[in-house]
């Protein structure tokens, strides 16, 4: 059978919808974290569950944008030496190999022309931004609760089977 890295088979791809589609199925249980719903179709698929009738869902969810520092022209010219060095090095190392002599020189002479373009950017972006945005963050959606869904067909098996997991007194940590 041929995998995808994209999720499964390809007699699972040929059932799964090609554009964004609303999930289907009854809820058979709903959890605080992914990692706990998560944890509940691991449970599932332990118990010999269909666990192809099964999805998680996020439900209402939020963009968290998580404030990390304030940005100055040091912050901003720093970031895009280092972007720009990653690159320079990536493309010296490519050039170096395709060609036969000067492998050093190539990959100083990426690492060096990564930099400055990486410098030239970062300020461009920076100086058009006129103050408006002068802080860095990272963003993260997450939802609200996580459901797992069933189709109707196995829903109260599936049902069933979260209950036990539910009277399961915790684990113990490692």
């Amino acid at each position: 059978m041929v995998s995808s890295p994209f999720g499964g088979g390809r007699e699972q791809q040929q059932r799964l919808p090609r554009l964004p589609t609303p999930p289907t199925g009854w809820p058979i249980g709903s959890y605080g974290t992914y990692s706990e719903a998560q944890q509940a179709v691991d449970f599932l698929a332990e118990s010999e569950f269909p666990v192809t009738d099964v999805t998680i869902v996020g439900v209402d969810l939020m963009l968290v944008e998580r404030v990390i520092g304030r940005m100055s022209w040091g912050r901003a010219l720093g970031a895009g030496a280092v972007s720009g060095a990653w690159f320079g090095l990536f493309a010296g190392l490519l050039l170096g190999m395709f060609v036969n002599q000067g492998f050093p020189l190539q990959l100083l002479t990426g690492l060096v022309l990564g930099i400055l373009a990486g410098l030239l950017f970062s300020a461009l972006g920076y100086g058009m931004s006129r103050g408006r945005r002068d802080f860095s963050s990272a963003s993260q959606l997450v939802a609200g609760r996580y459901d797992v869904l069933c189709q109707p067909r196995t829903a109260e098996q599936g049902r069933g089977l979260l209950a036990k997991l539910a009277l399961k007194p915790p684990a113990a940590p490692a």
